[in-house]
Formats: structure tokens, C-alpha cells, sequence
């Protein structure tokens, strides 16, 4: 299950401030782990990327299936209702055209077309805000994996708990490197090692509490690189907060078929990108309050009703909701975060 699956949002992040307005699917995702090939990729594209969002596949941007990670190509799994197509797809990297996806036998013709117009071999180079989203997004996913893995410590499951520490390392430290190097953040993935080779060990308690501390701190260390003043912004959360939720969806959706829950690592990972969304939505919750009270009423009444989807770390015997009902309640929000965002545009134009 220990894979590298968010590489898309830096490569794939064209489009932040329109998260909101993305349909995001709940895509199966196999719980076995994917090739790890490295992906070639065609020339960047620089952008300016400000106003769209890290999503590829939503808002009309596209997804690189040659670096998007198995939580993003999730989306079309659950659209061809393929078993382990994110896997597949991520196996047969690298591809010189989308279409390579039909020669290297990953889809047939018939399920290439219904997906062509949502797949691309091109990068984008993102910049100014869509950058900083994007940053804070990954460590929000860091964030969101190791609050469900101190969940499942507190409830003894450390074999449980392993992977979802393993994933902070091994699927998105890579991916945020460059730009934890560029805004001078102390390195911590020896830490986060550190933390894991201590819970795999079944290392003592509280060396793996310390330990926990440590990578939990390091993380919020590496979002307050970022300007306070940005962080504070209610857009600017908005947009983090949709990229969170996006990624629950497909998680979600991934971990249910046949009407039950059957992967365990993919609802706990939901669980745990709902509960830091949840989290970063009671830093803005106030000013939301009084500067978009009607938004404010919407979100935190879908996001309650989302949040019931998850009682505990340890799966339901059977799934409080269905996946396309966990896309209606994500679609809802990131719909009323985009009149808030939309609204803090304007404002900033006059």
C-alpha cells in the first residue's frame, strides 16, 4: 500500500482557486503497491498558475499519467470500472502519448475514449499563489496521515498505524523537497524514518511518542514557512482545505466496493484528510462567519454531515454512506467555497 501517490500535487496542480468547482469522482484504488517507475516527462509548461487548480482532471485540466499518483488515477478506475487500473496505469510508465495507454494494453480502445480528453503526458510549472496551495497541501496530506496513524497507536494497532506514517516519507516527501529546500525548512524526513523504523520495531512508548511530537512539529514548522498573512486568508484555505477533501473522495472511493469497506488503509486515509480539513476550516471558521455567513452555514453543515462517514479509525462493518454520496457532500462544499473564493477575487480587483 506504501506508494508514491502524491506527486500530483505538484505536478498536476493547475488549477487551485478552481478546486472548488471540480467534480471529483470516488474512484476504487488497489491496496497492492504500484510500479514505481520514473516517470519521462515532456518539456514543462511554465504557468502562471494562480488562479487554477492542483487538481488535474478537474475544471477541464487534465491528469499526467506519467507522475500523478494512484489516488488521482483513481478516478479513472472507478470511471472504466477497472480492478487495479491506477496500478496498471502506473506500471506501464513511462508512456510517449496517451495513447500508449491502449498500446501497452493498460485499457482497451473502447476505454481509452472515454477517458482521452482527461489524460496528458505534460507537466506544469506551477507559480506565485497555486504554488504555495499546493506546498501546504502536501504537508496538509502529511498532516492528515499522521493523525490517523496516532489513532490507531492509541488504540494499540502499530501494524495498522505503520503504513500511514510509512506514507508521509515514502509517497510525499519527495515531492515537497524542493520547495522545503527553497523556503530554508530544517529537513525532517529522517525523522519521519525515525518515527516509522520505531512503530514497525514495536519500539517503546514513549520513544514513539516523542518521536511522533517531533514529526508532527516538524510538519507544522514546514507550513509556517509559508507568509502568516497568506495563511490566514480565508481563499487561501479554501483552496487547501477543497485539495484535502478531493483527495478523501477518491480515497473513499477506493476503499468501498460491493456495498463494503474493503480497504481498510484507504478509508483510514479519508478519515484522516477529512479530520485535518475539519481542523484548517476551525482557523477561518470566525472570519468566515462574518464575511460569508451564508457559505459558512453550507460548508459547516456538509462537512458535519461528511464527517459521519468516518466513526472511527477502524472501518464500520458497513460503509455510513456510499461513495457517490461522499461526492455529493465534497462537490457541495468546494461548490460554496468557490462563491467565498470568487468573492475575495473580486474584492482584490477593485
Amino acid at each position: 500500500m506504501i506508494r508514491p501517490r502524491y506527486a500530483f500535487l505538484a505536478v498536476a496542480a493547475c488549477a487551485i482557486v478552481a478546486l472548488s468547482s471540480c467534480a471529483s469522482g470516488g474512484a476504487p484504488e488497489a491496496s497492492s503497491n504500484g510500479g514505481n517507475t520514473t516517470p519521462v516527462a515532456s518539456a514543462p509548461q511554465a504557468a502562471n498558475t494562480s488562479t487554477t487548480s492542483s487538481h488535474s482532471g478537474h475544471g477541464g485540466k487534465k491528469v499526467n499519467i506519467n507522475s500523478a499518483i494512484l489516488s488521482e488515477l483513481d478516478k479513472f478506475e472507478g470511471m472504466l470500472g477497472v480492478p487495479a487500473l491506477s496500478n496498471k496505469i502506473q506500471a506501464g510508465r513511462p508512456y510517449a502519448s496517451p495513447s500508449e495507454l491502449v498500446s501497452k494494453k493498460v485499457v482497451t480502445q473502447e476505454q481509452f475514449d472515454k477517458i482521452k480528453d482527461m489524460v496528458t503526458i505534460e507537466e506544469v510549472k506551477l507559480t506565485g499563489e497555486a504554488r504555495d496551495v499546493d506546498y501546504m497541501t502536501k504537508l496538509g496530506l502529511m498532516k492528515g496521515h499522521l493523525i490517523v496513524a496516532k489513532e490507531l497507536l492509541d488504540q494499540n494497532q502499530p501494524k495498522a498505524a505503520e503504513p500511514h506514517i510509512g506514507h508521509p516519507v515514502e509517497e510525499i516527501y519527495a515531492d515537497v523537497e524542493e520547495q522545503l529546500n527553497e523556503r530554508k525548512v530544517k529537513e525532517f524526513k529522517t525523522t519521519l524514518i525515525s518515527l516509522q523504523d520505531l512503530v514497525k520495531s514495536n519500539g517503546k512508548a514513549d520513544q514513539v511518542k516523542t518521536n511522533f511530537t517531533n514529526s508532527m512539529q516538524a510538519v507544522d514548522g514546514a507550513i509556517a514557512a509559508l507568509p502568516q498573512a497568506e495563511r490566514g486568508k480565508n481563499d487561501f484555505n479554501l483552496q487547501v482545505i477543497n485539495g484535502l477533501l478531493d483527495s478523501a473522495n477518491s480515497e473513499y472511493g477506493a476503499a468501498v466496493a460491493d456495498g463494503k469497506i474493503s480497504a481498510a488503509i484507504e478509508y483510514q486515509d479519508s478519515r484522516g484528510f477529512v479530520a485535518y480539513a475539519n481542523e484548517l476550516y476551525k482557523t477561518i471558521a470566525s472570519n468566515m462567519a462574518k464575511e460569508n455567513p451564508e457559505v459558512h452555514k453550507n460548508i459547516t453543515t456538509n462537512m458535519a454531515e461528511l464527517t459521519k462517514v468516518w466513526p472511527a479509525a477502524i472501518p464500520p462493518a458497513t460503509p455510513i454512506k456510499a461513495p457517490v454520496e461522499v461526492t455529493k457532500l465534497v462537490k457541495a462544499i468546494e461548490a460554496e467555497s468557490q462563491k467565498a473564493i470568487d468573492k475575495a477575487s473580486t474584492q482584490a480587483h477593485l
